[in-house]
This record gives C-alpha cells, sequence and structure tokens, in this order.
C-alpha cells in the first residue's frame, strides 16, 4: 500500500518512519513546504520523492492514502482533495477546525467508500488499553469521574488555542472509555502571550452522574500528564511521564450507610492494595498505523474513524463557545 505524506515537520518523521517500517505499505511520496524539513527528509529517505507541491501527491495515481500531518486549518482542504481523489486519509488531531468541516469529509468518505482515521494515538498506548479493558471488566466499578491534567512550558501554537492542541489527547481518551456521550461542556481560559488561550479548563457532565474534568497549560513550569479515574470500587492513576508502572489501581473508596435517616450519615473509609498491571510495550503510533492499513485492506471502519474524530471537535467546538460566554453551560 503506497502512502502520500504530507507535512514533515513536528510529527511527520514519526509518520514517515512507522509508515516505511511496516511490511504490506511503503511511502511514495512526501510534500513539504519547508526547505529545511525537505532537505532533512531526505537526507533521512534518499529513495522517497520530495516535494513542496501537496497536490502532486495527493493527485498521484501510485498512491493509495494520504496522511495529512499539517496544521489544523489545512487538514480539511488537504483531506477533502485526498478523499476526492479516491485516497484513503489518516488525519492528524484534531480532525478539522469545526464541526460542518468534518461532517462534510464524512460525507464524501461514505459516498466514495473511503477510510478515515484520526490520529488519536494515545488509543493504541499500553496503559490506555489496560484501562479500557479494566473499566469494561467492571473493576472499578460504577464510574465516578475522570481527572487529567496535562501542563507543560510550550510548545505554543499559533493557530489554535491549548484546549484545541492539548485537551483532544483527553477527549478522545473518554470517548473511547466512558460509556454514553457528554452532555454539556463547562470551559474557562485566559490569553496571556497572544490571542489564543494558554490556559483552559474544561469540564464535561456525563449521563450517570460521572463527571470529567481537564487542565490544560502551556504555562506550566514543570509538565505533568497525570490521570484520575475515581470508581465505586477502585480508584485508578495514570502517570504518563513514569518508565515503569505507569497505571496503578487502588483498592481505596468510600462506604455510605444511611440506615438511621438523613442526618445521621456513616461513613467508612475502605483502603486497600494497590497494583500495577502489566502493560504492553509496543510503540502506539506503529500499532496505530498497521491497524489502519488493516482496516483500509479488509474495508472496515476503524474505531477512530472519522466520525469519532467529529466528536471530539464538537466537544472542542463546545468548549470554545463556553470561554466566549465566560464559562457558561453549553448542551451538547
Amino acid at each position: 500500500m503506497n502512502f502520500g505524506v504530507i507535512g514533515y515537520g513536528y510529527w511527520g518523521p514519526n509518520v514517515v518512519r512507522n509508515l516505511a517500517s511496516l511490511e504490506d505499505s511503503q511511502v511514495a511520496a512526501i510534500a513539504e513546504l519547508s526547505p529545511a524539513a525537505q532537505n532533512r527528509a531526505r537526507k533521512a529517505y534518499p529513495g522517497i520523492h520530495i516535494t513542496a507541491d501537496a497536490m502532486e501527491v495527493i493527485t498521484s495515481p501510485n498512491i493509495d492514502a494520504i496522511a495529512v500531518i499539517t496544521p489544523v486549518w489545512t487538514h480539511y482542504e488537504l483531506a477533502k482533495a485526498a478523499l476526492e481523489n479516491g485516497k484513503h486519509v489518516f488525519v492528524e488531531k484534531p480532525f478539522t477546525s469545526n464541526v460542518a468541516q468534518g461532517e462534510k469529509l464524512i460525507d464524501i468518505a461514505i459516498q466514495k467508500n473511503l477510510r478515515i482515521m484520526v490520529d488519536h494515538t494515545f488509543l493504541f498506548t499500553g496503559a490506555v488499553r489496560k484501562i479500557s479493558q479494566l473499566l469494561r471488566e467492571g473493576t472499578l466499578g460504577k464510574l465516578y469521574y475522570y481527572d487529567s491534567t496535562r501542563v507543560n512550558l510550550g510548545l505554543f501554537q499559533h493557530d489554535i488555542n491549548v484546549l484545541w492542541d492539548l485537551a483532544p489527547h483527553d477527549l478522545s481518551i473518554m470517548d473511547h472509555v466512558i460509556e454514553g456521550s457528554p452532555e454539556a461542556v463547562v470551559a474557562t481560559g485566559q490569553c496571556h502571550l497572544n490571542s489564543h488561550e494558554d490556559v483552559a479548563f474544561m469540564t464535561l457532565y456525563f449521563p450517570e452522574n460521572v463527571i470529567a474534568h481537564i487542565n490544560v497549560n502551556w504555562l506550566s513550569p514543570v509538565k505533568v500528564r497525570t490521570t484520575l479515574i475515581g470508581g465505586e470500587k477502585r480508584m485508578l492513576v495514570w502517570n504518563d511521564l513514569e518508565n515503569d508502572e505507569k497505571v496503578k489501581v487502588y483498592d481505596k473508596g468510600v462506604n455510605i450507610n444511611n440506615s438511621e435517616g438523613l442526618y445521621k450519615l456513616l461513613v467508612n473509609y475502605r483502603s486497600g492494595d494497590m497494583w500495577s498491571p502489566q502493560l504492553e510495550q509496543l510503540e502506539a503510533l506503529h500499532q496505530e498505523l498497521t491497524y489502519f492499513v488493516d482496516c483500509i485492506s479488509t474495508g472496515k471502519d476503524p474505531f477512530n474513524d472519522g466520525c469519532a474524530g467529529l466528536r471530539v471537535v464538537k466537544m472542542l467546538e463546545a468548549a470554545s463557545e463556553s470561554i466566549g460566554k465566560r464559562g457558561s453551560l453549553v448542551y451538547l
């Protein structure tokens, strides 16, 4: 399967490296505007055609699928052109700049029987796969909350705010592991260094009293990638910066007995063992691209398809609306 890759900046080299390593695929061409990035690509892959013209790659009859690894505001036009030229599409997150664009791309893909995959890489990590398994098996019991902190100093984006940059990771994970869709969103944020929010907080209300919260920040003195997931039976901590024992499950919780009336609640704190499940050690992007090639070959829709990407964009669009209204509740 021949791939064309558009964009060889920050994430593009990782996509090219993994596609080139797959048994059932090869990279036929790379489109990149930056001369410096073009030189890096030529030095790393002398046998791959390098061009500054994305349309040369998109219209090539020798290419089966296009990977769009470019700024968010370019995703729609590039992915639309690729689909209209009969190519399957792999798109970096977030899927599109707005809901209408995402809906249009999905319609084109359905009409032409083409696959769209949105690069929600974290869904293919050993940690998220294990968390998903634990939630499905009921290890944590009834879900109470999902609380994520994803902060660091930079990298500042010029076309999107910190929510659109960092929150898609957690929103795609929530969409994958939490049953049901969020009903409403509240978000707040503030700009300090340019016209885009560099600090933001987002709260999502799910059915069954499940609440989720995301803290994203480009102005943190330390890098933090920690998620807490609380359930009725057990609680889980995922620290993605840990080399070992990224996921820890705590047999801790609270039992409340109300047998003597509303004014005599009996609270019992439960504290048991902590254990860290074994996680797969394979590279997530390699797993994801292998899965994409398999979906194209078999004609099945990936679980991180255009519809999954659209659900994330809907949440981001609602969060942007809420920020514009100084934290008002926005229903989805």
